[in-house]
């Protein structure tokens, strides 16, 4: 299984560093069978984020059927401004989503053994590219009515799993996200390893599409 968390111009790092440390701490537990990767969308090579010129090198181009997970990060910069003069968060997630994400992620979401991960702004890139239409996600809280308005179902959860499709919301949920994924994939006990290990209690809600639904309260 191949786990592979994109890098695009202007991705939060934090986004993308805590679910890599998790991740890899969990292959270590499960023997090292979950191939971890950094990727782009066209070439290897650095990346640059959006904090502070900081680079992260994709190692491979982005392969959306392979059997796994695609995890796509937020962006990271200024959140107001003068699009024509400032790079702001809203302008980088509607650059990746009208960029070749959208067809790359359209094939994730068709292959039966991909599974789609998005933390903060990525599940708005996602809802901006048409690709969460009639799903339930969540996105960092800022996003939550441009989501809607994509027509997406936001859940207010830390965590929300809708099948082929688990979000997160800000940026530090990227360790709740890891561990959940861990979770899901291999079983509880490689993720309580891992909590161990870093010290860290998962925390928030996680909201599945699974169950009874509840009537209004």
């Amino acid at each position: 299984m191949i786990a592979q968390i994109i890098l695009f111009e202007g991705f939060d790092p934090l986004d993308v560093i805590a679910p890599v440390e998790v991740l890899c701490a969990g292959s270590d537990a499960l023997g090292g069978t979950l191939d971890v990767r950094l990727v782009a969308l066209d070439r290897i090579g650095p990346v640059v984020s959006g904090t502070r010129n900081l680079e992260l090198t994709a190692t491979h181009v982005l392969e959306p059927e392979a059997p796994g997970i695609v995890i796509v990060p937020g962006a990271a910069g200024p959140t107001v401004g003068d699009p024509d003069f400032v790079r702001t968060i809203p302008v980088i997630l509607a650059e990746l989503g009208s960029s070749r994400l959208r067809a790359l992620m359209g094939r994730a979401f068709a292959s039966p053994d991909t599974l789609v991960a998005t933390i903060c702004g990525g599940g708005l890139a996602l809802g901006m590219a048409g690709l969460l239409a009639g799903r339930t996600a969540v996105p960092h809280t800022l996003g939550n009515d441009v989501l809607e308005a994509t027509g997406t179902t936001v859940v207010r959860a830390r965590v929300v799993d809708d099948g082929d499709l688990v979000s997160a919301g800000g940026v530090t949920s990227g360790l709740d996200l890891g561990l959940y994924l861990l979770e899901r994939e291999f079983g509880p006990r490689i993720a309580h390893a891992v909590e161990q290990l870093f010290e860290y209690e998962r925390r928030g809600t996680v909201w599945s599409a699974r169950g009874l639904d509840a009537l209004p309260l």
